[in-house]
């Protein structure tokens, strides 16, 4: 398919006008997605916010909570309560970094070089999700559940409020969705690419769109790590 005959076919989206900001349609939806499925996590971190300010004495310190690395073998190293979750943090980084170049890789027409940045985009975001199982299931085992939490998890006023335990799995397994559909994703732009779809389409816009949703999910983690885990 000629570059033209792809113009023509964003073109046609619009009933024959311009593209808005020289956009396809399809990247335009996407943007719409992103920008409506900010309010929902918008939603999550005002609600989680307001809750805490109103438990401030009994909230428990995050210090306290992520004091350990919760990898079978390594939960003896406490008073490191940033180091696991910085690692987790260091591995989205680093897939952003790995789907920027598949994206140019792309635009450039280049199949192996969106391949070879597409295979650690997926292996960093299963590595993650691994990440996340391990936090989960340690602070489980310590009591934490949606309705419950450890007394040594107690405020300063010696109470504990159980909703931290409530949006912590909430919020965190939203955006562990998140990733784990943008898994699925990275892999479905994987086999298309392998079979030299986007070659015979003429464009790998399709990367692009995929490459916004993933920076997203990135994104969005910032705010996550913040609330949960440094105040």
């Amino acid at each position: 398919m000629s570059i033209e005959t792809v113009e023509n076919l964003k073109e046609s989206h619009w009933g024959g006008g311009a593209p808005p900001m020289k956009a396809s349609y399809g990247k335009t939806m996407m943007w719409y997605f992103l920008i409506s499925d900010t309010f929902t996590f918008v939603a999550f971190l005002v609600s989680y916010a307001t809750v805490r300010m109103v438990n401030a004495e009994s909230w428990p310190k995050a210090s306290k909570v992520f004091s350990s690395i919760p990898i079978p073998g390594f939960e003896k190293f406490h008073e490191l309560p940033l180091v696991f979750v910085s690692i987790m943090t260091f591995i989205l980084i680093i897939s952003s970094v790995t789907m920027v170049r598949a994206v140019q890789e792309g635009s450039r027409m280049n199949r192996a070089g969106v391949i070879r940045n597409l295979l650690p985009t997926i292996g960093f975001g299963i590595l993650f999700l691994l990440c996340q199982y391990f936090e989960w299931t340690h602070l489980m085992h310590d009591g934490m559940t949606l309705t419950s939490m450890p007394a040594k998890f107690a405020g300063e006023n010696g109470t504990v409020a159980y909703q931290f335990g409530s949006y912590f799995f909430i919020i965190t397994g939203f955006h562990g969705l998140h990733v784990f559909g943008g898994v699925i994703l990275n892999l479905y732009l994987l086999l298309r690419t392998t079979k030299g779809d986007f070659d015979r389409l003429g464009h790998y816009e399709m990367v692009e769109k995929i490459g916004l949703y993933w920076h997203f999910v990135d994104l969005v983690w910032v705010y996550v790590f913040l609330a949960f885990y440094l105040m």
